[in-house]
């Protein structure tokens, strides 16, 4: 792999396992200095040494407004932003608690938003950057049980947009890259076989691995994607055809 990120700094949220873990790694592989951030500390620092010493672990949890101002503190001048820290419940409308609600929202979108607000500015002073946030499949289909993180990925999506006409002549890019069903172990954990099902019943018959979808995010943080902005990649094999 070339090193087309090499003097850039990037942060990952949700950084420490599955698609924001796969993420980092390709970050950091292409020269990228890379900070990761999860509310687990011990998984954090595992995950931080596994990728080497160009990535660094920040403990946050993006339900937590004065950890995101902390988290932005502490990244420092970032140059790409992976929005990928979520939480996904499954409940069907009637049974959802508010609580879960509340914090799917605060995560998924509250969270990025804020942390967006304060790491812009930066972005904007130098004339360069890039925001990619991690969406889902579900923000554009509808899946029973899936109505909170469906709506909250479809917020994320909206924000997306918005952010490219605010920040673009600026220099600033914001896409989107949105999941088909992967196989990571969050989840399997909330899903379980019905990850499997929804990929069984793509195109491509099966669910993606968190590489390829880290690959789709390689390439929209990276100078190849210099005119893509306000734009979804969907990587969800099929999932938007089907």
């Amino acid at each position: 792999m070339t090193r087309e990120l090499s003097g850039v700094r990037a942060l990952v949220t949700g950084g420490t396992a599955g698609i924001g873990l796969a993420s980092a790694r390709l970050l950091a592989l292409a020269g990228a200095e890379v900070v990761i951030s999860g509310r687990d500390a011990a998984r954090g620092a595992a995950a931080a040494a596994a990728l080497g010493g160009a990535v660094r672990f920040a403990a946050a949890d993006l339900a937590d407004l004065d950890s995101v101002r902390r988290l932005a503190d502490t990244s420092g001048d970032v140059d790409i932003l992976v929005n990928n820290a979520a939480t996904f419940p499954g409940a069907m409308t009637v049974d959802q608690d508010v609580t879960s609600f509340e914090r799917t929202f605060d995560t998924n979108v509250r969270g990025a938003y804020f942390l967006v607000a304060a790491l812009v500015p930066g972005m904007v002073r130098r004339g360069v950057g890039s925001i990619v946030n991690v969406t889902s499949m579900v923000a554009s289909r509808g899946v029973p049980g899936a109505s909170t993180y469906s709506a909250s990925k479809a917020a994320l999506e909206s924000l997306t947009r918005s952010w490219a006409a605010e920040f673009g002549g600026s220099g600033v890019r914001v896409n989107a890259v949105a999941p088909g069903p992967t196989a990571t172990e969050g989840v399997v954990a909330e899903w379980g076989d019905t990850n499997d099902d929804l990929g069984r019943a793509l195109p491509l018959g099966r669910t993606a691995d968190p590489a390829e979808i880290a690959e789709a995010v390689l390439f929209l943080a990276s100078p190849r994607a210099s005119f893509i902005t306000g734009s979804t990649l969907h990587v969800d094999g099929g999932g938007v055809a089907a």
